[in-house]
């Protein structure tokens, strides 16, 4: 249980202010469709983060423990001075018109959280803890509580959130996840 709160609460952090955060928000209020973008949201995430969780379990079946032991650290460092960095979304939606609500947000979703943050978390996550069930539904879990509200409540949240605040918490987050990642090899 530990490693599925873990993951969900260091993606939830993770994804405060993300350009898939952004995403969310442009499909809310493009479409208004909140039930179908939530759905289309779920699906992408728990395909996105299988890949993801496969590849943070390849890794380690490949590398041996001691280099895999800092390379984990100095990703989690990494990641937590990326999450300092505010994301933009690109205003490109015109290519995806006539695809649908579902397929629109299902296919945008996906290919914006590739390489992302989050991902990368996730890979990480899934290298250090051999739970991969539980990795990919606390990840997912982060994702969506992040994304859902969002969607839903959109225009009201995006006025109220202390974003500053919420990428300190997670660089600090992920700094500590660094640090035990050096002290507690697995």
């Amino acid at each position: 249980m530990e490693t599925f709160s873990l993951s969900a609460l260091v993606v939830f952090l993770a994804e405060i202010g993300d350009k898939t955060q952004l995403l969310s928000l442009m499909l809310a209020l493009r479409f208004r469709a909140p039930w179908l973008i939530s759905l289309a949201i779920l699906l992408a995430t728990l395909l996105n983060h299988a890949v993801a969780v496969w590849f943070g379990s390849w890794v380690v079946a490949w590398i041996s423990p001691d280099i895999l032991q800092y390379l984990i650290a100095a990703s989690f460092f990494a990641v937590a001075v990326w999450a300092l960095v505010p994301d933009k979304l690109d205003d490109n939606d015109g290519s995806m018109a006539g695809y649908g609500v579902f397929l629109t947000t299902l296919a945008l979703f996906f290919v914006a959280e590739m390489g992302d943050k989050t991902q990368v978390a996730t890979v990480l996550l899934a290298a250090e803890y051999s739970a991969t069930i539980m990795v990919i539904a606390g990840t997912t879990l982060g994702m969506l509580l992040a994304n859902i509200p969002v969607v839903f409540f959109g225009e009201n949240l995006a006025e109220r959130l202390p974003l500053q605040w919420i990428r300190r918490g997670a660089a600090m987050l992920f700094a500590v996840l660094g640090v035990l990642a050096l002290v507690n090899p697995s």
